[in-house]
């Protein structure tokens, strides 16, 4: 496990948080795996397609987190996983899956991952992406219209009626067990050199 180091990076729904994972996989490639909080929400077979639009997905019980800290075990112990896939666009998790390797660096990314203490002692390093409100309502607006193929009246609904106060509730309280606080994510170069020099001097060792 010393041979291991396990990133958390969190942050609000919109605050760059893939973006600034993405920048550290460019940099350091096959030394990377990611596991996203996203790929673990519940799954419910059992209600339709109406009855799941209507589910908070933005407090930590949408999310089956033991079983993310679980995989995140096994590849710790150097033991591949077979990580869920979630389809946003039915509300629902897949049948597929992505099988994930252990490597020198894991990368765990989620708006939540920090309130869980469990997952929390799996990381050596807790990196919170701290960017403006209205910031992260336009990106989540664009995301989820260009990719979830949602509707702009949607996305707005259930931002003030769970993103919103879920944030405020869940994810800007854990920001404080966060090692390192990231304004803007990916685009923060000099956050950004610090990360990779201290991922650069585990990769040496």
């Amino acid at each position: 496990m010393d041979n291991i180091l396990v990133i958390g990076i969190a942050g609000g729904s919109g605050s760059g948080k893939t973006t600034l994972m993405k920048r550290l996989v460019e940099r350091f490639g096959d030394n990377v795996s990611v596991l996203s909080h996203d790929n673990y929400y519940k799954r419910h077979d059992e209600l339709t397609f109406e009855e799941r639009e209507k589910l908070n997905y933005d407090e930590p019980d949408a999310l089956d987190t033991s079983l993310l800290v679980y995989q995140l075990d096994q590849l710790r112990h150097n033991m591949a996983i077979d990580c869920p896939v979630y389809d946003f666009t039915l509300h629902n998790r897949s049948n597929e899956t992505i099988h994930v390797e252990p490597r020198r660096v894991i990368i765990v990314e989620g708006i939540m991952i920090f309130t869980d203490p469990d997952l929390r002692s799996l990381m050596d390093i807790r990196i919170f992406v701290d960017t403006d409100a209205d910031i992260r309502l336009c990106r989540r607006i664009k995301r989820d219209v260009n990719k979830r193929g949602r509707s702009l009246e949607s996305v707005i609904t259930q931002y003030k009626a769970t993103v919103k106060p879920m944030h405020e509730k869940y994810v800007e309280p854990s920001k404080k067990y966060a090692d390192l606080v990231v304004p803007e994510g990916g685009k923060n170069q000099v956050a950004l050199d610090m990360i990779e020099g201290r991922i650069r001097q585990h990769l040496e060792v």
